[in-house]
């Protein structure tokens, strides 16, 4: 079987590869550090990213791009936001013409506000037609640990998603298929928002009323800035987004409802982010969600008020009473046509 490459060896892409590989699928796992690649290739682990796990012998770590590039069909892009545009122009030159891309990474450019599928189509030249979106409620400790997970891949060919379903499509990783790329993409990055808030609620023992209702309000938040922006309503029903959300609002391994969490300690950000020591997405997607909020007209009171908090060291009970003080309206306001 033709391999498949996975550029970024950070927690979600070492446990991809390894969830992967099997006897008749290799994967290439490409890192930055020839010193990682090497150590990976003896010790068959990466304690740091993915702690107890092995991986399995069709795993091929590497720092060569143009060696985890070769003859691969299935390209995922498992990297943080900020270097996703970075590597894809450095890698560029050596992805076959054929190959399928796809972005494993929730949120956004924050310079620019485009999507992580915008971000590789303009970095690699002739790739807009071979782009594609994976999400949905994937912690990656849980699928190290062979527990099962379902994704949704998105693209606007719906053959490019159906090879990327193929591809990776396993014992443990069910995947379905979309071709609402922007659905897909804004329901990733902006759960990590409400995510933050979630940990924060949680953090302050407000309980499971709140929670849900936290919840299911952001959910409304994302729905909203989503279809003002072309997404489709019921995307944010499934995977990418009612699922996801689920995950990463109640999940102790999630990084934003860890930032959650140390806000509701007092901690500021970025103090918060020195003692996290990896990426959590969703303090620069508020930053983005703000913007793209006053661009399409469109309420977001919850991403708001996790802004205020990571960046204006709002006090939590100011922040509390804003977010409680708001007018309520319609349920469904903005999201149906009937409502006003």
């Amino acid at each position: 079987m033709t391999p498949v490459t996975v550029l970024g060896a950070g927690s979600w892409g070492t446990v991809l590869a390894a969830v992967l590989a099997t006897a008749d699928r290799p994967v290439r796992l490409w890192t930055r550090s020839p010193e990682l690649a090497a150590l990976m290739r003896v010790e068959r682990r990466h304690e740091q990213a993915a702690p107890g796990l092995t991986l399995p012998p069709a795993v091929l770590p590497t720092a060569d791009i143009a060696e985890a590039l070769s003859e691969t069909r299935v390209v995922l892009f498992v990297l943080p936001c900020t270097a996703m545009g970075e590597v894809a122009r450095r890698a560029a030159p050596a992805i076959p013409g054929d190959s399928v891309l796809v972005s494993c990474a929730k949120g956004f450019e924050v310079h620019t506000r485009l999507r992580m599928t915008e971000v590789l189509a303009s970095a690699v030249t002739d790739a807009q037609d071979r782009v594609a979106a994976l999400s949905g409620p994937n912690l990656a400790g849980e699928i190290a640990a062979s527990q099962p997970a379902a994704a949704v891949v998105a693209a606007r060919a719906p053959e490019v998603a159906r090879t990327v379903q193929e591809a990776l499509t396993g014992p443990r990783l069910r995947l379905y298929t979309s071709h609402d790329v922007v659905g897909v993409e804004y329901g990733g990055a902006l759960k990590n928002c409400i995510a933050i808030a979630a940990g924060v609620a949680d953090g302050l023992d407000m309980g499971i009323n709140a929670r849900s209702a936290l919840i299911t309000r952001g959910l409304a938040e994302i729905a909203r800035l989503g279809v003002a922006a072309g997404a489709q309503p019921l995307t944010f029903a499934g995977l990418a987004g009612m699922g996801d959300l689920i995950a990463t609002c109640s999940s102790p391994r999630s990084r934003n409802y860890q930032v959650g969490l140390h806000l509701a300690a007092g901690r500021h950000w970025p103090e918060i982010g020195q003692l996290l020591g990896h990426v959590a997405e969703g303090v620069g997607t508020t930053t983005v969600a703000r913007e793209l909020a006053a661009q399409f007209g469109v309420r977001t009171p919850i991403i708001d008020g996790a802004y205020n908090l990571l960046f204006r060291q709002r006090p939590l009970q100011q922040a509390l009473e804003e977010l409680m003080a708001a007018a309520p309206g319609d349920e469904l306001a903005e999201l149906t046509p009937d409502t006003p």
